[in-house]
């Protein structure tokens, strides 16, 4: 059995283990006092929160559907036994154990999902993504996906990406964010798009630029944030800016941006940027406009501690923001050098009706 070490913090460590046949990973997890009277699936929940994908409260409920949680200690309990007793309240010594299985290959099937289409030939497609729209099929967006609909739209098109018939994805945008991006339908295309993106415009050939909507007024008409990101540790969902860039997967990251209009008088409550990247991490422009102090209005993850600013906008654009429930962010810009004929393109993608209203409301504080 592997073992579960307590720390002087209160937290456990937990080594998983693989198990070669099956590909699952076994952890077994100690409870703390911290822990004590949680119910076992919220402390599993919790316990489990800093992986990569981390199991949702109904996705361990299956786990425990499945047996795959056990007892792993004598302190109370049967050592080995299978538990089903999901609202067990745990307490301090409690060794649990937990077999998470494999991740299954996604195979994702089409979907007939409507998509607005700006530009296509026989190596390329350019689309408007809206937001709520999950690029890539994973573990919690198993379908409904830019793929799922791109395999409906032209199947016959992807010539063996990868060895298989898919649609090549050059970059991504966070479901909430809308915007153009490209897709590649050939191995020799998105591996050519792939080395514009990584270069990220230094030579010449990318060109990409996002509207977002920020709380408050930079200090700086415009400027260029340069701080390192990397997963939060509690939270792997989550992005933060690393003190310490040497950190264990914290990768640097520039975000250049620039004021365009100031809305609310004589202190603004809003700014509209314009921002340019010159890397391209997840959540890059919503974790360095916090790191401003400017977050993004809307913003879930990262804006929740600017809500109270909300109260000092005009109705009209309290109901607008409601109604747009999302990050205001919107990728309008795109251009790159055609991977096969080498002409420059260039597609510009309005503002959502959302964000426009929202925009027409602030205007008309």
């Amino acid at each position: 059995m592997l073992s579960s070490v307590s720390l002087l913090s209160g937290m456990t460590l937990n080594i998983p283990k693989n198990d070669e046949e099956t590909g699952d990973t076994r952890h077994t997890l100690t409870v703390t006092d911290a822990d004590t009277g949680l119910r076992l699936d919220r402390f599993l929940t919790t316990a489990l929160s800093h992986l990569a994908e981390p199991p949702s409260r109904s996705r361990i409920k299956v786990l425990f559907e499945e047996g795959r949680v056990s007892a792993g200690a004598p302190d109370g309990l049967d050592a080995g036994r299978t538990i089903s007793e999901q609202s067990y309240r745990v307490k301090p010594g409690d060794v649990f154990c937990i077999n998470l299985p494999a991740p299954k290959p996604a195979t994702p099937m089409a979907e007939d999902i409507p998509l607005s289409i700006i530009y296509e030939d026989e190596h390329l497609l350019v689309i408007d993504k809206p937001a709520g729209m999950v690029v890539h099929p994973a573990p919690g967006s198993p379908d409904g996906t830019l793929v799922n609909a791109l395999l409906a739209h032209c199947p016959q098109d992807f010539t063996g990406i990868g060895g298989e018939m898919r649609p090549g994805i050059v970059h991504r945008l966070d479901k909430e964010t809308s915007g153009v991006m490209v897709v590649a339908k050939t191995e020799n295309t998105l591996k050519a798009l792939q080395k514009q993106f990584a270069d990220h415009g230094r030579d010449g050939k990318l060109e990409r630029a996002y509207t977002a909507f920020i709380w408050g007024k930079p200090q700086l008409s415009k400027g260029k944030i340069d701080a390192p990101l990397a997963r939060n540790r509690h939270n792997r969902l989550k992005i933060i800016v690393t003190r310490t860039p040497e950190a264990q997967g914290a990768r640097n990251a520039i975000t250049h941006y620039k004021v365009v209009t100031n809305f609310g008088d004589p202190d603004p409550l809003v700014s509209e940027v314009v921002c340019h990247l010159e890397t391209g991490r997840t959540h890059q422009i919503r974790v360095h406009m916090t790191h401003l102090g400017h977050p993004i209005l809307g913003d879930p993850s990262y804006g929740t501690g600017q809500r109270n600013r909300a109260v000092k906008l005009s109705e009209d654009a309290r109901d607008a923001l409601n109604q747009l429930g999302r990050q205001a962010l919107h990728a309008h810009l795109l251009g790159f050098e055609h991977p096969e004929t080498g002409e420059k393109l260039r597609f510009e993608s309005p503002l959502t009706p959302e964000l426009a209203k929202l925009r027409q409301t602030l205007e008309d504080m």
